[in-house]
């Protein structure tokens, strides 16, 4: 490619990237200047994630849905999102295949990471989703202007 952007991430992680997404050489470049940018360590922790997802959901329960969303896509295990992580759970949960996001979807409700999700796994998530859920569905009711 030539640029500096591509220099920057190895080859490697690269082809493993256009292979595991669909996204392009130079979007995957593109991002990846822009994480360097926003995450110079090259990994997001717990709480910058937290601090991430609550600026796309400012009124919802963000720390513990974040904490759950967090641990689905670090998926080596290490308490943090390296870029590789980061692209493939951005892929995966925007334009990945059905199959892949049943499987994010389901590491996301294996909380103990057992390889079974109990009663008590599936209230704890959707408790927390529907009391976003809720957050988000009252500030848009109060965001309707009546004329």
């Amino acid at each position: 490619m030539g640029n500096a952007t591509s220099s920057a991430i190895s080859k490697e992680i690269l082809e493993d990237l256009k292979l595991s997404t669909k996204f392009t050489e130079m979007e995957i470049c593109q991002w990846y200047e822009n994480f360097q940018k926003q995450c110079p360590t090259g990994r997001i922790s717990p709480e910058e994630f937290e601090e991430i997802y609550t600026r796309f959901f400012p009124e919802a329960d963000a720390k513990s849905y974040a904490r759950h969303v967090f641990r689905s896509f670090d998926t080596n295990d290490d308490g943090t999102l390296d870029f590789k992580e980061y692209i493939i759970a951005l892929h995966m949960t925007s334009s990945g295949k059905t199959t892949r996001k049943l499987e994010w979807a389901f590491s996301l409700f294996d909380v103990d990471k057992n390889g079974y999700i109990n009663k008590s796994e599936v209230k704890e998530i959707c408790q927390i989703a529907m009391s976003n859920y809720n957050i988000c569905t009252v500030q848009t009711a109060r965001s309707v202007e009546c004329n």
